[in-house]
């Protein structure tokens, strides 16, 4: 019996480990708001006020010739933006609705495109058409302090969905293999125009849908800093599972970036990604990977700019990016693109990108190849107004 008990204990650990990390973080950013601003903030006159609706939407159509040729029309099935072969199509078309208030918030939006069938291919049904769909309400008096409820946009990393928000029109292999979208809670912080802090309670790693027969909800954290309107500083976690109850594999993750515009027409985005993952239920061995990445940005005029990458992607073990091959996952890759923008609300991109793997991991057309070249093209636009 007594053995039993303790496997019992043991068993829930990662539970009780989990409860107080959140719960301190929590702790944290509640204390640091001020405890007596709940009552204030419901005595607080502008709650009858107004809102506004904003209605906003997207289109970014593109073209990409894989130089591999690969028999299928999907170049790949770890990358899930701008991913078909000598074929136009949409990316992302986004249809979205905003309400502004100062003491609350919603989001709802809906999307289609080549990037929802291929990142939301393990939702149910209509819930693949989903972007975003959220509510927040302010705690405080200040507005400093929020919770927000619902399908959101994920606290990891710097690039998003939207092209048009990044420096370069294909999105880094760090971006691609980590969570674009989350759905649970999420409590936020500004005390200060420098610092922002969250703590956020997951469904799961980019899940919309908790797994079935997985019973442990998933958490994250979030701190940024911004010292200055040039400099960003950012750290982000994700502590959960992507596993059933019975074959719980725990997983830890690390995202961190900096962002820096050294000169008016010079900026620069280093990034790391750093995850963890058990080897089985219960093992004291983790496997890992990693990623960092550097891009730079140079403005030729008001008009043109032009971006480098350079990134290095390694899963050997097969974590996030299986291969079935010798070395595993093991991929740098150099890309230069080309902005044209000549309205806020259109951007024309070119961009070419080459890959090279550790092993012959790339389709063509009879057989894989370790090296991979492409072209692609994109014009997004962009439109909004408010009722």
């Amino acid at each position: 019996m007594g053995g039993c008990h303790l496997a019992r204990v043991s068993e829930y650990l990662p539970y009780l480990s989990l409860s107080i990390l959140m719960r301190s973080i929590l702790f944290v950013i509640l204390f640091l708001a001020g405890g007596n601003g709940f009552a204030r903030n419901q005595a607080d006159s502008s709650w009858s006020h107004q809102p506004t609706l904003h209605l906003s939407g997207l289109a970014d159509v593109y073209y990409v010739y894989d130089f591999n040729q690969p028999a299928s029309i999907k170049r790949q099935a770890f990358l899930f933006n701008h991913n078909r072969h000598n074929e136009f199509n949409l990316n992302l078309g986004l249809i979205k609705l905003y309400l502004e208030h100062s003491k609350y918030r919603a989001n709802f939006s809906l999307h289609a495109g080549t990037y929802g069938n291929d990142n939301y291919a393990s939702e149910p049904g209509l819930l693949k058409n989903i972007f975003e769909a959220n509510i927040g309400i302010s705690l405080n008096e200040k507005n400093n302090l929020w919770l927000d409820a619902g399908i959101m946009p994920s606290h990891i990393g710097f690039e998003s969905a939207i092209s048009m928000d990044n420096w370069t029109l294909t999105r880094s292999l760090l971006a691609e293999n980590s969570p674009y979208y989350s759905s649970g809670a999420k409590l936020t912080f500004n005390p200060n125009e420098k610092w922002e802090l969250a703590g956020l309670i997951l469904n799961g790693w980019q899940r919309i849908q908790r797994l079935e027969g997985n019973s442990l909800p998933s958490f994250g954290t979030q701190l940024k800093f911004s010292p200055n309107e040039s400099t960003t500083l950012n750290w982000s976690t994700f502590i959960g599972t992507v596993d059933p109850d019975q074959l719980r594999r725990m997983r830890y993750f690390n995202n961190f970036y900096g962002q820096f515009q050294l000169t008016d027409r010079f900026g620069l985005i280093t990034g790391f990604d750093f995850g963890v993952q058990q080897e089985f239920k219960g093992s004291s061995d983790y496997d890992i990977w990693l990623s960092p990445v550097i891009i730079a940005q140079f403005s030729i005029d008001q008009r043109w700019k032009a971006a480098m990458r350079a990134e290095y992607y390694q899963d050997q073990k097969g974590i996030l990016i299986p291969t079935e091959t010798r070395n595993g996952f093991r991929t740098s890759g150099l890309s230069m693109n080309l902005d044209y923008r000549p309205s806020p609300f259109l951007i024309c991109r070119i961009e070419g990108r080459r890959m090279t793997g550790g092993d012959a991991i790339f389709d063509t057309k009879t057989s894989t190849s370790r090296k991979n070249f492409i072209l692609g093209a994109s014009m997004a636009i962009r439109f909004s107004g408010g009722f």
